[in-house]
């Protein structure tokens, strides 16, 4: 099962840690984060990610919707 993944715009500080250091999944619009891939294979390397997110703007969600990230 995939999961979805997409950077929340009006959260997004542009601190490009998400790009930096996943540029196959995130990439830059302007001054905000996006994910370049709407679509991936579970990875609990990209949910720490998120979860180091400053802004928590980095959201993932399983195949039946339920938000795995960012965690509390």
């Amino acid at each position: 099962m995939s999961w979805s993944v997409k950077v929340d715009q009006d959260a997004c500080l542009g601190s490009g840690i998400c790009a930096g250091s996943r540029p196959d999944i995130f990439g830059f619009h302007g001054t905000h984060a996006v994910a370049v891939t709407e679509r991936i294979d579970p990875d609990e390397d990209l949910l720490d990610l998120a979860d180091t997110c400053p802004a928590a703007a980095i959201l993932i969600r399983d195949g039946s919707g339920a938000e795995l990230a960012p965690r509390p």
